[in-house]
């Protein structure tokens, strides 16, 4: 057997401080990323504003940390993987509190791309951080304990979120990362340490250029057609969209210093976890969005009756995460991660299974078994991705990592909301996302139906991140 790590006793605190600075940010973003959706409908009504246009409060977010997310990493790279990661906790948190104090729709978007470049900051550092602090075979562990501050963070963006939309005002929503953002600034630029080497590196701006633009153009026009049909500019703006996205490609695979190093994704462990990580988020994203609106709609529920439902799921989530990253320290992360994705297909079968009458703890059910499966499979897949990286471009890898999970959360929602306004006649749809009650039995059934339909296309595209976890190969880990 192996002999254990000596670690000395100012090591193990130094580790415990930065693991629990690194769960702080991954807190606060799972706060307020379940938050917003729960205070959807009601920003809608308080901003004077709709639901095409409150969308972008959300994919705003979603698409500044995609753009940004590499670039930033490449950053900590140059500069301090630290010193990024704390001016990301600065910036998210000035955001948050601009974002309290909106007064239109278009306001609080401008804010939220804030927060979105903070957002970059944090989640594409705080991965290489954990790899310069842990060693190879400790990081699975550390990656399935900072998944606990993830459900942490969203439980109490469902609960806190849900009662403050519902009984007080939804600007607490973002008022409520002001004192996690202050601790976690101040505490990070005091107690953590740059380990990093200093690589020089260069910005990819045409490569960020590209991916924007070509991103910006599908999202505006997906949900422009969900609000307004298909239309013959709208359908230009997509193919324009995807054109602008493959000269992307293009570019990266030529230029010296791409925005996303695919030459990365040649070691097939890295490529085919990053890309299960991609479909995983394109799958997963869009069915708390679902849910939610089927019980805020169809079920006539308020915010924070419905947000009870889900707490379950996070809470035993908080509780597997740290099991499955121990688990994929010792034995790989490929069973691991695969049984996460089929516990999140047997979560999803269970809510493709809802109607208007079903019982209410089958929600509850559906929850259980998606948090548990999503919480099996993060830990164990980041575990992988950063025991196959590069040893000197950790921050790249965490960065491209991210900026692919946030691509799949970005291209869900706008698919999700895609689905729901082809099965539906418009008017229908809109009162759905209004969150409105007391709708017909026809027009609930509709929506149900609906609802099933981009159920199922998540079944689908977990099956694809199943088939590469399974393909992915075991990793080699150090035994030092």
């Amino acid at each position: 057997m192996p002999r254990e790590e000596f670690v000395p006793k100012e090591e193990v605190r130094y580790r415990r401080i930065a693991l629990l600075i690194v769960m702080m940010g991954v807190m606060m973003a799972a706060i307020d990323t379940t938050a917003v959706v729960l205070a959807l409908p009601v920003m809608i009504t308080d901003l004077h504003t709709d639901i095409i246009s409150i969308v972008w409060v959300l994919l705003a977010y979603l698409l500044v940390i995609t753009i940004l997310g590499t670039q930033v990493g490449r950053l900590g790279d140059m500069f301090g993987r630290v010193r990024m990661y704390n001016v990301g906790f600065a910036i998210f948190t000035i955001g948050s509190f601009l974002c309290g104090f909106s007064s239109s729709g278009g306001e609080i978007i401008i804010w939220r791309i804030l927060q979105g470049v903070g957002g970059a900051f944090i989640s594409s550092n705080s991965g290489a951080i954990i790899a310069d602090v842990f060693s190879e075979k400790e990081r699975g562990k550390a990656f399935g304990i900072t998944g606990v501050g993830w459900s942490v963070g969203a439980v109490l963006g469902i609960l806190i979120g849900g009662a403050f939309v519902t009984f007080l005002n939804w600007r607490y929503i973002f008022f409520i990362n002001l004192p996690i953002g202050v601790i976690a600034t101040v505490g990070g630029y005091i107690l953590l340490k740059e380990r990093s080497p200093r690589i020089k590196e260069k910005m990819d701006l045409v490569g960020i250029g590209l991916l924007g633009g070509g991103l910006t153009m599908i999202l505006v026009s997906l949900t422009g057609m969900a609000g307004e049909g298909f239309t013959t500019p709208l359908g230009i703006l997509l193919l324009i969209g995807v054109v602008i996205v493959v000269l992307f490609v293009l570019w990266e695979r030529y230029y010296k210093a791409p925005f996303l190093d695919l030459k990365i994704l040649r070691n097939r462990v890295l490529s085919a976890s990053m890309f299960a990580a991609f479909f995983q988020s394109l799958a997963s994203y869009a069915v708390i969005f679902l849910v939610v609106m089927y019980l805020q709609g169809p079920r006539g529920m308020d915010p924070f009756s419905a947000s009870v439902l889900l707490i379950p799921g996070f809470v035993l989530g908080g509780l597997i995460a740290p099991f499955s990253g121990r688990l994929s320290d010792r034995h790989g992360a490929r069973i691991i991660a695969s049984v996460g994705l089929l516990l999140q297909v047997c979560g999803i079968l269970v809510y493709f299974s809802l109607d208007l009458s079903s019982s209410l703890y089958l929600v509850v059910l559906g929850s259980v078994l998606n948090g548990a499966g999503s919480s099996t499979f993060f830990p164990a897949n980041t575990s992988a991705v950063m025991a196959a990286a590069p040893k000197r471009a950790y921050g790249v890898t965490a960065g491209l990592l991210r900026t692919l999970a946030n691509l799949g959360m970005v291209c869900s929602f706008a698919v999700a909301l895609f689905f729901a306004s082809v099965s539906l006649p418009r008017d229908i749809a809109f009162q759905i996302f209004l969150g409105t009650g007391g709708l017909s039995p026809v027009l609930s059934a509709d929506f149900v139906q609906a609802m099933h339909s981009a159920l199922l296309a998540s079944i689908l595209l977990l099956a694809v991140a199943f088939v590469l976890s399974v393909l992915r190969g075991k990793e080699e880990r150090a035994k030092r």
